[in-house]
Protein backbone atom coordinates (compact mmCIF):
# COMPACT_ATOMS: atom_id res chain seq x y z
CA UNK A 1 0.00 0.00 0.00
CA UNK A 2 2.93 2.21 0.24
CA UNK A 3 2.89 3.26 -3.76
CA UNK A 4 -0.17 4.24 -3.29
CA UNK A 5 -1.93 8.15 -3.20
CA UNK A 6 -1.41 8.99 0.24
CA UNK A 7 -4.35 11.38 0.16
CA UNK A 8 -7.26 9.57 -0.26
CA UNK A 9 -11.02 10.43 -1.69
CA UNK A 10 -10.32 12.06 -5.30
CA UNK A 11 -10.17 9.01 -8.16
CA UNK A 12 -7.48 10.09 -10.11
CA UNK A 13 -9.87 9.89 -12.65
CA UNK A 14 -12.63 12.60 -11.22
CA UNK A 15 -10.20 15.01 -10.56
CA UNK A 16 -8.49 14.01 -14.52
CA UNK A 17 -11.96 14.96 -16.21
CA UNK A 18 -11.60 18.67 -15.33
CA UNK A 19 -9.13 19.34 -17.46
CA UNK A 20 -11.85 18.45 -20.22
CA UNK A 21 -13.89 21.16 -18.74
CA UNK A 22 -11.09 23.90 -18.71
CA UNK A 23 -10.09 22.92 -22.18
CA UNK A 24 -13.17 23.46 -24.14
CA UNK A 25 -14.05 27.15 -23.69
CA UNK A 26 -9.96 28.69 -23.88
CA UNK A 27 -9.51 26.34 -26.78
CA UNK A 28 -12.59 27.49 -28.69
CA UNK A 29 -11.27 31.13 -27.81
CA UNK A 30 -8.03 30.89 -29.16
CA UNK A 31 -8.49 28.42 -31.88
CA UNK A 32 -11.18 30.41 -33.73
CA UNK A 33 -10.23 34.30 -32.48
CA UNK A 34 -8.35 35.10 -35.56
CA UNK A 35 -10.65 33.56 -38.22
CA UNK A 36 -13.86 35.00 -36.52
CA UNK A 37 -12.44 38.79 -35.91
CA UNK A 38 -9.08 39.50 -38.41
CA UNK A 39 -10.84 37.36 -41.28
CA UNK A 40 -14.22 36.99 -40.72
CA UNK A 41 -15.52 40.71 -39.22
CA UNK A 42 -12.54 42.27 -40.68
CA UNK A 43 -10.21 43.41 -37.35
CA UNK A 44 -6.72 44.72 -38.43
CA UNK A 45 -3.90 42.49 -37.42
CA UNK A 46 -2.12 46.03 -35.87
CA UNK A 47 -5.09 46.91 -33.82
CA UNK A 48 -5.64 42.58 -32.97
CA UNK A 49 -2.04 42.81 -31.96
CA UNK A 50 -2.03 46.15 -29.77
CA UNK A 51 -5.04 44.26 -27.67
CA UNK A 52 -3.36 41.13 -27.44
CA UNK A 53 -0.28 42.87 -25.75
CA UNK A 54 -2.26 44.82 -23.55
CA UNK A 55 -4.45 41.73 -22.21
CA UNK A 56 -1.52 39.73 -21.46
CA UNK A 57 -0.18 42.80 -19.70
CA UNK A 58 -3.92 42.83 -17.83
CA UNK A 59 -3.25 39.15 -17.38
CA UNK A 60 0.07 39.10 -16.13
CA UNK A 61 -0.84 41.49 -13.05
CA UNK A 62 -4.10 40.02 -11.97
CA UNK A 63 -3.01 36.68 -12.15
CA UNK A 64 -0.68 36.48 -8.75
CA UNK A 65 -3.49 38.04 -6.97
CA UNK A 66 -6.38 35.41 -7.95
CA UNK A 67 -3.98 32.87 -6.83
CA UNK A 68 -2.97 34.37 -3.86
CA UNK A 69 -6.66 35.00 -3.31
CA UNK A 70 -7.53 30.75 -3.38
CA UNK A 71 -4.04 29.70 -1.58
CA UNK A 72 -5.74 32.23 1.79
CA UNK A 73 -9.37 30.99 1.36
CA UNK A 74 -10.86 29.28 3.83
CA UNK A 75 -14.09 28.13 3.83
CA UNK A 76 -16.02 24.59 4.88
CA UNK A 77 -15.98 23.97 0.83
CA UNK A 78 -12.00 24.02 0.84
CA UNK A 79 -9.91 26.76 -1.27
CA UNK A 80 -10.42 25.69 -4.46
CA UNK A 81 -13.98 24.54 -5.36
CA UNK A 82 -15.62 27.77 -4.57
CA UNK A 83 -13.18 29.21 -7.41
CA UNK A 84 -13.70 26.57 -9.34
CA UNK A 85 -17.62 26.51 -9.23
CA UNK A 86 -18.39 30.04 -9.25
CA UNK A 87 -15.64 30.86 -12.36
CA UNK A 88 -16.82 28.04 -14.50
CA UNK A 89 -20.58 29.80 -15.76
CA UNK A 90 -18.24 33.02 -15.42
CA UNK A 91 -16.34 31.82 -18.18
CA UNK A 92 -18.85 30.41 -20.31
CA UNK A 93 -20.95 33.38 -20.19
CA UNK A 94 -18.18 35.52 -21.39
CA UNK A 95 -17.42 33.14 -23.99
CA UNK A 96 -20.86 33.26 -25.33
CA UNK A 97 -20.52 36.84 -25.56
CA UNK A 98 -16.97 36.83 -27.62
CA UNK A 99 -18.07 34.91 -30.06
CA UNK A 100 -21.77 36.92 -30.07
CA UNK A 101 -19.95 40.51 -31.50
CA UNK A 102 -22.92 42.31 -33.57
CA UNK A 103 -22.16 41.77 -37.33
CA UNK A 104 -22.79 45.57 -37.89
CA UNK A 105 -19.45 46.02 -35.27
CA UNK A 106 -16.69 47.93 -36.98
CA UNK A 107 -13.45 50.32 -36.00
CA UNK A 108 -13.11 51.24 -32.65
CA UNK A 109 -16.41 49.49 -31.20
CA UNK A 110 -15.19 46.29 -33.10
CA UNK A 111 -12.07 46.65 -31.00
CA UNK A 112 -13.76 47.59 -27.50
CA UNK A 113 -15.45 44.58 -28.12
CA UNK A 114 -13.05 42.07 -28.52
CA UNK A 115 -11.05 43.72 -25.99
CA UNK A 116 -13.46 43.48 -23.13
CA UNK A 117 -14.47 39.90 -23.63
CA UNK A 118 -10.87 38.79 -24.52
CA UNK A 119 -9.57 40.13 -21.06
CA UNK A 120 -12.55 38.97 -19.34
CA UNK A 121 -12.33 35.40 -20.67
CA UNK A 122 -7.98 35.10 -20.34
CA UNK A 123 -8.84 36.16 -16.62
CA UNK A 124 -11.87 33.60 -15.65
CA UNK A 125 -9.99 31.07 -17.43
CA UNK A 126 -6.27 31.94 -15.45
CA UNK A 127 -8.84 31.83 -12.50
CA UNK A 128 -10.04 28.49 -13.11
CA UNK A 129 -6.39 27.03 -14.04
CA UNK A 130 -4.85 28.17 -11.41
CA UNK A 131 -7.15 26.71 -8.48
CA UNK A 132 -7.33 23.65 -11.14
CA UNK A 133 -3.65 23.24 -11.30
CA UNK A 134 -3.05 23.51 -7.53
CA UNK A 135 -4.86 20.32 -6.78
CA UNK A 136 -2.41 18.05 -8.62
CA UNK A 137 0.60 18.39 -6.07
CA UNK A 138 -1.40 18.97 -3.65
CA UNK A 139 -3.96 15.36 -4.10
CA UNK A 140 -1.10 13.54 -5.48
CA UNK A 141 2.45 13.92 -3.82
CA UNK A 142 4.04 10.89 -5.06
CA UNK A 143 5.22 11.60 -8.44
CA UNK A 144 4.18 7.96 -9.73
CA UNK A 145 0.70 8.50 -8.57
CA UNK A 146 1.41 12.17 -10.26
CA UNK A 147 2.14 10.94 -13.86
CA UNK A 148 -0.74 8.81 -13.73
CA UNK A 149 -3.28 11.30 -12.29
CA UNK A 150 -1.21 14.21 -15.13
CA UNK A 151 -1.61 11.67 -18.13
CA UNK A 152 -5.36 10.57 -17.42
CA UNK A 153 -5.64 14.66 -17.22
CA UNK A 154 -3.89 15.14 -20.28
CA UNK A 155 -5.82 12.55 -21.99
CA UNK A 156 -9.21 14.28 -20.95
CA UNK A 157 -7.56 17.41 -22.75
CA UNK A 158 -6.88 16.06 -25.78
CA UNK A 159 -10.63 14.63 -25.77
CA UNK A 160 -11.51 18.11 -25.36
CA UNK A 161 -9.12 19.31 -28.25
CA UNK A 162 -10.55 17.05 -30.82
CA UNK A 163 -14.17 19.10 -30.03
CA UNK A 164 -13.07 22.29 -29.42
CA UNK A 165 -10.70 22.41 -32.21
CA UNK A 166 -10.65 19.53 -34.31
CA UNK A 167 -14.61 19.59 -34.79
CA UNK A 168 -15.12 23.54 -34.40
CA UNK A 169 -14.45 24.20 -37.88
CA UNK A 170 -17.14 21.70 -39.22
CA UNK A 171 -19.60 22.83 -36.85
CA UNK A 172 -19.06 26.45 -36.66
CA UNK A 173 -18.81 26.52 -40.87
CA UNK A 174 -20.82 23.98 -42.08
CA UNK A 175 -23.39 22.71 -39.42
CA UNK A 176 -24.38 26.04 -37.81
CA UNK A 177 -22.85 28.50 -39.70
CA UNK A 178 -20.80 29.03 -43.11
CA UNK A 179 -17.41 30.15 -44.42
CA UNK A 180 -17.77 33.48 -44.13
CA UNK A 181 -21.12 34.06 -41.29
CA UNK A 182 -20.40 34.08 -37.34
CA UNK A 183 -23.39 32.38 -36.31
CA UNK A 184 -22.21 29.15 -35.91
CA UNK A 185 -19.62 30.36 -33.76
CA UNK A 186 -22.05 31.50 -31.25
CA UNK A 187 -24.29 28.68 -31.40
CA UNK A 188 -20.67 26.55 -30.60
CA UNK A 189 -19.80 28.68 -28.12
CA UNK A 190 -23.39 28.21 -26.21
CA UNK A 191 -23.09 24.51 -26.60
CA UNK A 192 -19.67 24.31 -25.20
CA UNK A 193 -20.01 26.49 -22.27
CA UNK A 194 -22.66 24.47 -20.89
CA UNK A 195 -20.27 21.43 -21.65
CA UNK A 196 -17.98 22.81 -19.91
CA UNK A 197 -19.48 24.11 -16.74
CA UNK A 198 -21.12 20.91 -15.82
CA UNK A 199 -17.53 19.43 -16.21
CA UNK A 200 -15.83 21.84 -13.67
CA UNK A 201 -18.40 21.47 -11.60
CA UNK A 202 -18.81 18.01 -11.29
CA UNK A 203 -15.11 17.22 -10.54
CA UNK A 204 -14.93 20.28 -8.32
CA UNK A 205 -17.03 18.85 -5.81
CA UNK A 206 -15.27 15.61 -5.44
CA UNK A 207 -12.35 16.94 -4.42
CA UNK A 208 -11.09 16.54 -0.97
CA UNK A 209 -8.66 19.12 -0.46
CA UNK A 210 -6.53 19.06 2.70
CA UNK A 211 -7.78 21.58 4.94
CA UNK A 212 -3.75 21.99 6.78
CA UNK A 213 -2.50 23.33 3.68
CA UNK A 214 -4.80 26.84 3.89
CA UNK A 215 -2.03 30.01 4.42
CA UNK A 216 -1.95 33.06 5.39
CA UNK A 217 1.11 34.73 4.11
CA UNK A 218 0.91 37.91 2.93
CA UNK A 219 0.78 38.41 -0.60
CA UNK A 220 3.89 40.92 -1.53
CA UNK A 221 6.48 38.59 1.04
CA UNK A 222 5.20 35.42 -0.49
CA UNK A 223 5.44 36.76 -4.06
CA UNK A 224 8.81 38.39 -3.38
CA UNK A 225 10.38 35.01 -1.97
CA UNK A 226 8.84 33.08 -5.50
CA UNK A 227 10.77 35.54 -7.56
CA UNK A 228 14.16 35.32 -6.21
CA UNK A 229 13.64 31.60 -6.77
CA UNK A 230 15.92 31.06 -9.86
CA UNK A 231 14.27 27.25 -10.11
CA UNK A 232 11.40 29.75 -11.11
CA UNK A 233 12.90 31.80 -13.59
CA UNK A 234 14.74 28.95 -15.86
CA UNK A 235 11.85 26.67 -15.48
CA UNK A 236 9.54 29.15 -16.29
CA UNK A 237 11.08 31.09 -19.18
CA UNK A 238 12.21 27.40 -20.73
CA UNK A 239 8.45 26.43 -20.31
CA UNK A 240 6.87 29.16 -22.07
CA UNK A 241 8.84 28.42 -25.22
CA UNK A 242 6.76 25.15 -25.40
CA UNK A 243 3.42 27.57 -24.40
CA UNK A 244 4.22 30.28 -26.72
CA UNK A 245 4.88 27.73 -29.78
CA UNK A 246 1.47 25.82 -29.17
CA UNK A 247 -0.60 29.39 -28.63
CA UNK A 248 0.62 30.12 -32.18
CA UNK A 249 -0.44 26.63 -33.48
CA UNK A 250 -4.03 26.51 -31.88
CA UNK A 251 -4.83 30.19 -33.14
CA UNK A 252 -3.07 30.06 -36.71
CA UNK A 253 -3.64 25.93 -37.52
CA UNK A 254 -7.29 27.14 -39.62
CA UNK A 255 -6.12 29.55 -41.58
CA UNK A 256 -2.66 27.47 -42.44
CA UNK A 257 -5.11 25.21 -43.88
CA UNK A 258 -6.95 27.52 -45.94
CA UNK A 259 -4.34 29.26 -47.25
CA UNK A 260 -0.58 27.28 -46.87
CA UNK A 261 -2.79 24.20 -48.10
CA UNK A 262 -5.39 26.12 -49.96
CA UNK A 263 -8.11 23.96 -48.58
CA UNK A 264 -11.38 24.40 -47.07
CA UNK A 265 -10.98 25.29 -43.14
CA UNK A 266 -12.99 22.36 -42.04
CA UNK A 267 -9.84 20.41 -43.56
CA UNK A 268 -8.81 21.54 -40.45
CA UNK A 269 -10.71 18.69 -39.06
CA UNK A 270 -7.85 16.28 -40.13
CA UNK A 271 -4.57 17.63 -39.54
CA UNK A 272 -5.80 18.41 -35.86
CA UNK A 273 -7.31 15.46 -35.72
CA UNK A 274 -4.38 12.91 -36.15
CA UNK A 275 -2.55 15.75 -34.30
CA UNK A 276 -4.63 14.87 -31.26
CA UNK A 277 -4.86 11.50 -31.28
CA UNK A 278 -1.22 10.86 -31.95
CA UNK A 279 -0.77 12.96 -28.69
CA UNK A 280 -3.56 10.72 -26.94
CA UNK A 281 -1.91 7.75 -27.79
CA UNK A 282 1.39 8.35 -27.17
CA UNK A 283 0.66 9.37 -22.93
CA UNK A 284 0.71 6.02 -22.11
CA UNK A 285 4.30 5.43 -23.87
CA UNK A 286 5.77 9.11 -22.51
CA UNK A 287 4.42 8.00 -18.65
CA UNK A 288 6.29 4.59 -19.19
CA UNK A 289 9.60 6.79 -20.16
CA UNK A 290 8.77 8.80 -17.12
CA UNK A 291 8.52 6.07 -14.79
CA UNK A 292 11.96 4.55 -16.32
CA UNK A 293 13.78 7.91 -16.58
CA UNK A 294 12.11 10.36 -15.22
CA UNK A 295 10.29 13.58 -15.52
CA UNK A 296 13.31 15.76 -16.71
CA UNK A 297 14.67 13.36 -19.02
CA UNK A 298 12.09 12.87 -20.67
CA UNK A 299 10.79 16.88 -21.04
CA UNK A 300 14.32 17.22 -22.80
CA UNK A 301 13.27 13.94 -25.08
CA UNK A 302 9.75 15.78 -25.95
CA UNK A 303 11.21 19.49 -26.62
CA UNK A 304 13.68 18.29 -28.97
CA UNK A 305 11.08 16.02 -31.32
CA UNK A 306 8.30 18.38 -30.69
CA UNK A 307 10.72 20.89 -32.86
CA UNK A 308 11.37 18.63 -35.34
CA UNK A 309 7.57 18.29 -36.13
CA UNK A 310 7.87 21.60 -36.70
CA UNK A 311 10.20 22.03 -38.90
CA UNK A 312 8.50 18.72 -40.83
CA UNK A 313 5.11 20.70 -41.20
CA UNK A 314 7.16 23.61 -43.00
CA UNK A 315 7.31 21.62 -46.35
CA UNK A 316 4.28 20.55 -46.51
CA UNK A 317 1.84 21.16 -49.72
CA UNK A 318 -1.10 19.58 -49.07
CA UNK A 319 -3.40 17.58 -46.22
CA UNK A 320 -1.20 14.04 -46.82
CA UNK A 321 2.37 15.76 -46.22
CA UNK A 322 0.74 17.86 -43.48
CA UNK A 323 -1.22 14.64 -41.90
CA UNK A 324 2.73 13.17 -42.71
CA UNK A 325 4.16 16.13 -40.42
CA UNK A 326 1.60 15.65 -38.03
CA UNK A 327 2.55 12.37 -36.79
CA UNK A 328 6.25 13.70 -35.66
CA UNK A 329 4.01 16.57 -34.37
CA UNK A 330 2.02 14.99 -32.47
CA UNK A 331 4.51 12.58 -30.60
CA UNK A 332 6.56 15.54 -29.21
CA UNK A 333 3.00 17.41 -28.08
CA UNK A 334 2.38 13.89 -26.18
CA UNK A 335 6.07 14.07 -24.30
CA UNK A 336 5.02 17.66 -23.64
CA UNK A 337 1.73 17.21 -21.95
CA UNK A 338 2.93 14.25 -20.37
CA UNK A 339 5.86 16.01 -18.73
CA UNK A 340 5.80 19.76 -18.04
CA UNK A 341 3.25 19.87 -15.93
CA UNK A 342 5.83 17.60 -13.53
CA UNK A 343 8.30 19.31 -13.58
CA UNK A 344 6.67 22.80 -12.46
CA UNK A 345 4.99 20.23 -9.66
CA UNK A 346 8.39 19.68 -8.15
CA UNK A 347 8.96 23.59 -8.17
CA UNK A 348 6.07 23.71 -6.21
CA UNK A 349 7.21 20.39 -4.04
CA UNK A 350 10.50 22.06 -3.23
CA UNK A 351 9.02 25.17 -2.22
CA UNK A 352 6.26 23.62 0.33
CA UNK A 353 9.08 21.85 1.88
CA UNK A 354 11.06 24.81 2.22
CA UNK A 355 9.04 27.16 3.71
CA UNK A 356 6.21 24.71 5.39
CA UNK A 357 3.33 26.34 3.67
CA UNK A 358 1.76 25.50 0.43
CA UNK A 359 1.04 27.92 -1.89
CA UNK A 360 0.22 26.41 -5.19
CA UNK A 361 -1.94 28.94 -6.42
CA UNK A 362 -0.05 31.93 -5.81
CA UNK A 363 3.05 29.62 -7.24
CA UNK A 364 0.75 28.99 -10.25
CA UNK A 365 -0.34 32.05 -11.19
CA UNK A 366 3.37 33.35 -10.72
CA UNK A 367 4.19 30.88 -13.67
CA UNK A 368 1.25 32.00 -15.35
CA UNK A 369 3.20 35.80 -15.98
CA UNK A 370 5.54 33.67 -18.53
CA UNK A 371 2.24 32.21 -20.18
CA UNK A 372 1.12 35.67 -20.32
CA UNK A 373 3.75 35.84 -23.05
CA UNK A 374 1.69 33.78 -25.32
CA UNK A 375 -0.76 36.68 -26.08
CA UNK A 376 2.56 39.49 -26.34
CA UNK A 377 4.19 36.80 -28.90
CA UNK A 378 1.16 36.11 -30.47
CA UNK A 379 -0.31 39.36 -31.12
CA UNK A 380 3.65 40.41 -32.47
CA UNK A 381 3.84 37.57 -34.60
CA UNK A 382 0.36 38.03 -36.24
CA UNK A 383 1.65 42.08 -36.67
CA UNK A 384 5.39 40.64 -38.28
CA UNK A 385 1.97 38.91 -41.27
CA UNK A 386 1.18 42.30 -42.29
CA UNK A 387 4.63 43.82 -42.22
CA UNK A 388 6.36 41.20 -44.22
CA UNK A 389 3.97 39.60 -45.81
CA UNK A 390 0.73 41.81 -46.49
CA UNK A 391 -1.87 40.09 -44.65
CA UNK A 392 -3.71 42.74 -42.57
CA UNK A 393 -7.14 40.72 -42.35
CA UNK A 394 -9.39 38.94 -44.56
CA UNK A 395 -9.94 41.76 -46.19
CA UNK A 396 -6.80 42.68 -47.38
CA UNK A 397 -4.79 39.26 -46.89
CA UNK A 398 -1.98 40.69 -49.59
CA UNK A 399 0.19 38.71 -51.96
CA UNK A 400 1.45 35.60 -50.40
CA UNK A 401 -0.48 34.63 -47.08
CA UNK A 402 0.01 31.00 -47.71
CA UNK A 403 3.28 31.74 -46.93
CA UNK A 404 2.48 34.23 -44.13
CA UNK A 405 1.02 31.25 -42.57
CA UNK A 406 3.53 28.70 -42.97
CA UNK A 407 5.83 31.12 -41.49
CA UNK A 408 3.41 31.78 -38.25
CA UNK A 409 2.22 28.35 -37.92
CA UNK A 410 5.77 26.58 -38.64
CA UNK A 411 8.35 28.52 -38.87
CA UNK A 412 8.07 30.70 -35.62
CA UNK A 413 7.11 27.64 -33.40
CA UNK A 414 10.55 25.71 -34.62
CA UNK A 415 12.59 28.78 -33.46
CA UNK A 416 10.78 28.62 -30.28
CA UNK A 417 10.99 24.98 -29.15
CA UNK A 418 14.29 24.66 -30.60
CA UNK A 419 15.77 26.92 -28.03
CA UNK A 420 14.03 25.18 -26.05
CA UNK A 421 15.12 21.69 -26.55
CA UNK A 422 18.74 23.50 -26.05
CA UNK A 423 17.82 25.22 -22.54
CA UNK A 424 16.45 22.32 -21.28
CA UNK A 425 19.71 20.69 -21.09
CA UNK A 426 20.91 23.14 -18.64
CA UNK A 427 17.70 23.21 -16.59
CA UNK A 428 17.92 21.51 -13.19
CA UNK A 429 14.93 20.69 -10.58
CA UNK A 430 14.51 19.37 -7.15
CA UNK A 431 14.63 15.63 -6.68
CA UNK A 432 11.35 14.29 -5.81
CA UNK A 433 10.60 14.95 -1.68
CA UNK A 434 8.74 12.32 0.16
CA UNK A 435 4.86 13.93 0.99
CA UNK A 436 5.69 13.82 4.50
CA UNK A 437 8.48 17.45 3.59
CA UNK A 438 5.13 19.37 2.11
CA UNK A 439 2.88 18.75 5.08
CA UNK A 440 2.87 21.56 7.43
CA UNK A 441 5.28 21.41 10.04
CA UNK A 442 2.73 22.31 13.35
CA UNK A 443 0.10 19.85 11.90
CA UNK A 444 1.86 16.55 11.01
CA UNK A 445 -0.54 13.75 11.19
CA UNK A 446 0.04 9.85 10.36
CA UNK A 447 -1.54 7.93 7.35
Amino acid sequence: MGDRVSHPGTPAWRYAIGMFGTSIPINLIKGSMILFYVDILGLDVRAYGVVMVIYAVIDALDNPLLGHLSDRTRSRFGRRRPWLVVGAPMLAACMIAFFSAPTTLEGMGLVVWFAVFAILCEAFDSLLNANYGALLPELYPRERDRSVANSLRQGFQLVALVISLAVTPLLTTQVFGTETTTEGFQTTAIIYGVIATAVIVFMALSARENPRYSTRSPLLPSLWSIIRNPTFWTVGVVGSLYGVAMALVLSGVQLYVRYSLGLPVANALYLQGLVILIAGGGLAVWTRVIVRRGALWTWRLAFAVLAAGFAALFFATDLVTALAAGVLLGAGWSGMLATNDLIVARVLDADAARHGEHREGLFLSAFGFFARLNGIFGGLALTSLGVFFGYNSGADPGPDPGLAFRVYLCVYPFVLTAIGAIAARFVSVPLEPPPEAAEPAEEEHTR
